[in-house]
């Protein structure tokens, strides 16, 4: 499958001038981008298989020899994107690149031509990676790369493609996953640095972390936040609270966390590992917890858009979805277990249903992968990423209890 040419939901990173991107603090050693929420409508797609697909193939891509360089997920139809702006060289030219927590490599070329300039350098390595459908091949170089003013990589390990499939709309990926996830794609290189790794290398930021904070979908000013080096504490409204990574695998492959979920008074997962993904749409969980859900909730299956569909009645008894990661627990409410139904449209759904963006993720629980937060958790709930303690954050902001949907 290519770039969609169904419907799908693009959250647009826009990497701004100086006027809109925060200085960097010499203090706390962060810098923050805003992006906005654009939806492209395109037709009917189903977003549960969507996210199905990548979660089995993340999955798959856990247990294969990362070394042979046949690690692999999808990452083009993705029905929630992310793209930035990013500038390559001195003079810099700009790549419109898709951003994703679940790769780490940053490649170029897929469309623009990329053009050496002095900070250019050609290291004689190859690198290829396939994400599931999509793919590409080309040339290593290391060159100045430009998130914003005060985000400035001085030499950064690129892709330049080759030879790219899948990704017709867009000029590459900008990954800031975990760096072990770039083993085995370069020639002569265990793993290369990613962008984060070198923002903190050269002291760009302070703390190798990431913040990301998401507006609901349905609010008319839906613009968030990116922030590097720790987290934003304007955009929250209670402390971020840690968890470790877990070492379950293959969920520890990525940004991995052991929660429990349970509806109402009732558990439906018993604590397990699974994965914060913001290239996920949905929330999705094991196939048995699922069900109980389903159950619980008394939902039937829509066909089109993949997703649980219940009626005016039922959505009035619909109970809180709450996630216990550690000591807190983060609360999906009845309005955030819902699809925006004024998106319903853009997902080929009928706009006076009522569609629940709870999914199957496709096996039982016990798989080592159980479940993904998705998009549609991470709206609700302020993330940061922190490479440097390996531990992913949670705090509440003012859209946790929002109705927007």
């Amino acid at each position: 499958m290519t770039f969609p040419s169904k419907a799908f939901l693009s959250i647009l990173f826009v990497v701004l001038s100086s006027v809109d991107a925060s200085p960097l603090s010499p203090v706390t050693g962060k810098a923050s981008l805003t992006f906005t929420a654009r939806v492209n409508a395109r037709g009917a797609v189903n977003v549960a298989a969507a996210d199905r697909a990548r979660a089995q193939a993340m999955k798959q891509a856990g247990y294969i020899d990362k070394r042979a360089g046949k690690s692999s997920f999808n990452i083009t139809n993705a029905v929630v994107t992310y793209t930035a702006n990013v500038g390559v060289g001195s003079p810099a030219t700009e790549y419109t690149l898709l951003i994703d927590t679940g790769s780490s490599n940053t490649w170029i070329g897929a469309n623009t031509q990329y053009i050496p300039t002095s900070t250019s350098v050609d290291t004689g390595n190859t690198v290829a990676v396939s994400y599931g459908s999509g793919s590409f091949s080309g040339e290593e170089y290391t060159d100045r790369v430009t998130l914003s003013t005060g985000l400035v990589i001085a030499s950064q390990s690129i892709g330049v493609a080759r030879s790219a499939q899948g990704f017709e709309d867009v000029d590459g990926i900008l990954g800031i996953g975990p760096t072990d996830l770039t083993e085995g794609t370069i020639s002569d290189f265990e793993t290369a640095p990613t962008v984060t790794d070198n923002l903190h290398s050269q002291g760009t930021i302070g703390t190798e972390a990431l913040g990301i904070y998401f507006v609901p979908s349905a609010v008319s000013d839906s613009t968030g936040e990116l922030t590097f080096g720790g987290h934003d504490s304007s955009k929250i409204t209670s402390s971020v609270t840690y968890v470790p990574l877990t070492t379950t695998f293959p969920a520890s492959s990525y940004w991995g966390i052991n929660q429990s979920i349970s509806y109402g008074r009732s558990t439906i997962l018993s604590e397990t590992a699974g994965i914060v993904d913001t290239g996920t749409t949905l929330v999705m969980i094991a196939s048995d917890a699922f069900s109980a859900y389903q159950t619980a909730t008394g939902a039937v299956m829509d066909e089109t858009t993949g997703l649980l569909m219940i009626t005016s009645s039922q959505y009035a008894k619909l109970q809180t979805l709450s996630f216990k990661i550690g000591s807190e627990t983060y609360d999906l409410t009845p309005n955030a277990q819902i699809w925006p139904r004024s998106l319903n449209a853009d997902i080929g759904g009928s706009s006076d249903s009522i569609y629940l963006i709870v999914s199957d993720i496709g096996s039982n629980s016990g798989s080592g992968l159980d479940f993904i937060n998705g998009y549609t958790f991470l709206q609700r709930h302020y993330s940061v990423f922190d490479t440097t303690n390996n531990q992913v954050g949670f705090a509440t902001t003012a859209y946790t209890d929002d109705t927007s949907n």
